[in-house]
């Protein structure tokens, strides 16, 4: 379908409210998920959560990612819905199931563990209006863009989503300095009642071809169990069991691995055999389509866990060591990460809008190229670092990843046949999605991994030079170091919380205050920490090369405004 036949009967202006109303969507969506871990220590102090009792990190994971699980288990379901009910029906759909779900985060009613899982429940609720969103935005923008135009759309689109992630950390931070962990969910509700009120009136739908339609049940049931089983399997791989330090020899770890493997296995072998699939195979027939979510899938793997490791390295180690109190680091971390969102938001557009004219492949091969360099150099980067080329670093990813990020979903959609729009859109985001996911449990793992190798011994080394009795060293030595690492995240400082009191009254004041005080831990974590950051920082360097290939291989073409997409063998007879 031409992007002329696409726009017919809609006034010419149609397109920026489709861009202004659908990069909203994204942008609340995206700020969501950033803004919750730099507020991680106010939301946990309001709700009355001891970060060392046992089982929390199960539960402060889950906090975390049951948004981006509902997300992404959603989002080619919905995607190959609004396919056969109307894009716009079901993208508005997901704006007010988004904002219902931000009102009941908000009035949390209960403390302690029980709070934690109504928390859980409610960011499961955004999560499912969070994919109706992901999974129809960039649908909506191809129907309504020329195929000339769609790079510079897709591209101001994506900048909201990676940007959108950037700027909530600010925003947390802002908002945790207020003390007030609701404000942190309420912040969305202006937002979602706008843009609920506004796609309803503004956006158009684009007539869907009438004709009877049966849902893949058993495809959305094997995909939802696979993806379910692996992020299972990783959040509880990261947490002790019995006498180790981490859970990878737990049977129920290795059982949820070996049945998300399973299910994801039979899913592919599900999609071949029925009439109407929910993830249409033989698109990955059409080499751009398949090569960009390749690469797509890549880039996210390689940066989805970076973001949450430097806010770790900044709030647990770097900050406290140039005097910043750990109550007071989630704002200034928010702060410091600051230079990769100017470069995402300042190359962004412009990749997008010179793809549309000058093709595809080159940004998006340089862009991967770029990110890659930038984790090679923050592996340089010492625990105590100087912020300058810190800052600078973090500008080159920011800036690799928005020449990559327009480029390459514009090459995607731009191959999808015109009927597949809904279901291909929400197959890109959930390779995205999923890519991120597994990059937060492999970067967990690798940097507890590290700490669980080094830090016992150094935690021995320190409290037993300060003069603590050795029963007292070997207890607090054994704990899981994922408590020790999440405790200085949430803003605590662990050595105060997990030696007693009645400890601490026996020692000398200058050994407290030592033991107490801003860099004492850090200067312990720090070496055990970059040990696996390290070893994180090189497999994303890896990664981002990889997809930099990917996206080479890509054939490079300016898209023609009344070019008429192939449609894959399979695909036509559907």
């Amino acid at each position: 379908m031409s992007g002329q036949m696409q726009s017919a009967g809609r006034s010419t202006h149609y397109k920026w409210i489709a861009l202004s109303n659908t990069t909203l969507g994204v942008l609340m969506a995206s700020l969501n998920s950033s803004i919750l871990i730099i507020a991680l220590p106010v939301i946990f102090a309001g709700l009355k959560v001891d970060p060392l009792a046992g089982g929390q990190t199960g539960l402060l994971l889950w906090v975390l990612l049951g948004f981006n699980v509902a997300t992404t288990v959603f989002l080619v379901t919905f995607g190959r819905l609004s396919d056969i009910f109307g894009r716009v029906k079901l993208y508005n759909l997901g704006f007010l199931i988004f904002t219902i779900g931000s009102v009941l985060c908000s009035i949390t009613w209960s403390t302690g563990t029980a709070g934690e899982l109504e928390l859980i429940i409610f960011r499961l609720v955004q999560g499912v209006g969070g994919a109706f969103l992901f999974s129809n935005s960039a649908a909506i923008l191809t129907d309504a863009f020329p195929s000339n135009q769609r790079g510079l759309a897709l591209g101001l689109n994506q900048i909201a989503a990676v940007g959108g992630g950037v700027l909530g950390l600010v925003i947390g931070g802002l908002l945790a300095a207020t003390g007030e962990w609701r404000w942190i969910f309420l912040v969305n509700v202006p937002i979602g009642i706008l843009g609920t009120i506004w796609a309803y009136v503004a956006l158009q739908e684009v007539p869907v071809v009438k004709k009877k339609h049966r849902l893949d049940i058993i495809g959305n049931v094997t995909l939802g169990l696979g993806i379910l089983g692996i992020m299972l399997g990783l959040t509880y791989g990261i947490m002790p069991y019995g006498t180790q330090s981490m859970g990878w020899g737990n049977p129920f770890v290795i059982a949820m691995l070996a049945i998300g493997l399973l299910m994801l296995i039979a899913f592919v072998f599900v999609e071949k055999k029925v009439a109407e699939p929910l993830f249409h195979l033989d698109l990955f027939r059409i080499p751009a389509f398949a090569l960009g979510n390749f690469s797509n899938f890549l880039g996210a793997l390689a940066r989805g866990g970076l973001q949450f490791m430097l806010i770790i390295w900044l709030q647990g180690i770097w900050l406290p060591l140039h005097g910043v109190s750990f109550a007071n680091t989630p704002l200034q971390a928010g702060i410091d990460t600051l230079p990769q969102m100017v470069g995402f938001l300042v190359v962004g557009p412009l990749s997008g809008w010179l793809s549309d004219k000058y093709g595809t492949r080159a940004f998006a091969t340089v862009g991967m190229l770029l990110s890659g360099i930038g984790f090679y150099l923050l592996n340089t980067l010492p625990v105590d670092f100087s912020y300058l080329p810190f800052a600078l670093y973090l500008v080159i990813v920011g800036v690799g990843m928005g020449l990559f990020a327009s480029p390459n979903s514009a090459t995607i959609m731009n191959a999808l046949p015109a009927r597949y729009r809904g279901v291909g859109s929400g197959m890109r985001a959930t390779f995205m999605n999923a890519g991120q996911m597994m990059s937060m449990g492999v970067f967990f793992s690798i940097v507890i991994a590290g700490l669980a190798s080094r830090l016992p011994g150094a935690i021995t080394k320190g409290l037993t030079a300060q003069g603590l009795p050795s029963a007292i060293v070997k207890q607090v030595a054994s704990l899981p170091p994922s408590s020790s690492l999440f405790a200085a995240l949430l803003g605590y400082n662990p050595l105060q919380a997990m030696v007693k009191p009645q400890v601490l009254d026996r020692m000398p004041k200058v050994r407290v205050e030592t033991i107490t005080g801003h860099t004492f831990f850090p200067n312990l974590i720090g070496p055990s920490f970059m040990h696996g950051l390290s070893l994180a920082f090189i497999i994303s360097l890896v990664l981002s090369l990889a997809a930099a290939v990917a996206s080479a291989l890509i054939k490079s073409r300016t898209p023609v405004e009344d070019e008429v997409l192939p449609e894959p063998a399979a695909v036509a007879g559907d």
